[in-house]
């Protein structure tokens, strides 16, 4: 049996009971729920299955809680997503990495009215990639995209930004050709920076306008119409960050590049390196001082309340596609993308999920030999009740 790694769970069930003398009375719903699910994730409080192997050798196998924050439950959630996703794969040379991110102003407005800064967001930047790609002055096309919405930076603060992926050209305005752009160049940041600026801070005052903004604590003189309208003069004066990552090849490097983006949480259990004296000690990367790997130590309380502060509103869709990609034509327009640069010469040729163990592997070891015998196979012979206690002296097999 694997000796037990630190998770996030571990410091949530130590310290719940702190956290929540300290700041229960300001928790959502959903961040109350997450708590719940990740501490109760793969124990008896959620049941499971007894599973036997046909050589005789028992082991308790406990369900999952399947919450969209828990760092234990994203591998078969992403593998499945990324499933779909191969068939609308491109042949083209390169996929091109644009992010988008908030000023800290906004971040902590964000933290107050998630709901409504986080859906500006998407708008303000999809729109943003659409306009410009779309310019003839740029590449005169209409493009297709998808937009993953992270809330953290390596440390836990709140950093939101929004990593969208495009395919390394679009379909012509007459719908007849192809139009590829060049394979180290998408478009120009500061172009598309300023005009994300201007339409996200367009949207952000129509919210306030309509009454769709509250602002508590700290924030609260926001609410005077006078010191909205002059926080907003001020962030329209300054440079927005959006960074164009350097192209990532073609579609044989796209489900392994998505894997890095899609179905993450604020922080992995892998970058957890103790828990001890009340303190959290984990890994993480100093982008400002030259991307050197460092690890910081959190109070246990706090690295739970920075944890919660990434856990979105319920049904909040944090990836989405656009233009040509986007939902309701999505099928259509990839067979037109295909045929497109099927007439200039480029053949269909997308590697399948089966040639990448690290997004198709199961999260569930189900298939694994009898670590006693190394021959037998696991068959269900019984089914554990949530909050039942079965066998405790039987073997349970970490499926984490």
């Amino acid at each position: 049996m694997n000796e037990h790694r630190l998770e996030v769970a571990d410091v949530f069930r130590a310290y719940a009971d702190d956290f929540l003398t300290r700041w229960g009375h300001v928790l959502s719903r959903e961040q109350k729920q997450a708590m719940k699910d990740i501490r109760n994730c793969r124990t008896a409080a959620l049941g499971g299955r007894v599973k036997q192997y046909d050589c005789g050798h028992r082991v308790i196998l406990y369900n999952s809680c399947t919450n969209r924050n828990c760092p234990k439950c994203q591998a078969a959630a992403r593998a499945k997503w990324l499933a779909k996703r191969e068939a609308e794969l491109l042949p083209v040379e390169a996929y091109f990495h644009v992010v988008f991110t908030l000023p800290q102003e906004i971040a902590r407005l964000a933290l107050q009215n998630p709901r409504t800064i986080y859906r500006i967001l998407f708008r303000a930047a999809s729109e943003t990639l659409l306009t410009i790609a779309a310019d003839p002055k740029h590449l005169g096309a209409q493009i297709g995209f998808l937009a993953v919405l992270h809330t953290w930076g390596q440390n836990l603060h709140i950093h939101p930004h929004l990593h969208c992926v495009v395919p390394g050209g679009g379909i012509s305005k007459d719908g007849s050709r192809w139009i590829a752009c060049r394979k180290s160049f998408f478009l120009p940041v500061k172009v598309l920076s300023r005009l994300f600026r201007k339409k996200f801070l367009i949207y952000l005052e129509k919210a306030f306008q309509k009454g769709k903004l509250g602002f508590h604590g700290e924030l609260e003189p926001l609410a005077q119409p006078v010191v909205f309208a002059a926080f907003c003069r001020k962030l329209g004066q300054r440079e927005w960050v959006v960074y164009a990552k350097r192209p990532f090849g073609g579609p044989e490097l796209v489900l392994k590049y998505l894997a890095r983006y899609t179905h993450r949480v604020a922080i992995s259990n892998s970058r957890l390196r103790s828990l001890k004296d009340g303190r959290v000690t984990f890994d993480w990367k100093d982008y400002a001082d030259g991307n050197q790997s460092k690890t910081m130590t959190l109070d246990a309380v706090e690295f739970i309340r920075r944890f919660l502060l990434h856990v979105l509103p319920s049904g909040f869709v944090r990836i989405r596609h656009f233009g040509f990609l986007a939902n309701r034509v999505r099928r259509k327009n990839v067979e037109l993308c295909h045929s497109l640069l099927a007439a200039q010469g480029v053949a269909k040729n997308v590697t399948t999920m089966s040639h990448n163990r690290e997004i198709s592997e199961s999260p569930e070891p189900e298939s694994n030999l009898c670590p006693i015998c190394k021959l037998g196979r696991l068959i269900c012979i019984e089914i554990v009740k949530p909050g039942e206690l079965f066998a405790p002296a039987l073997p349970i097999l970490d499926t984490s």
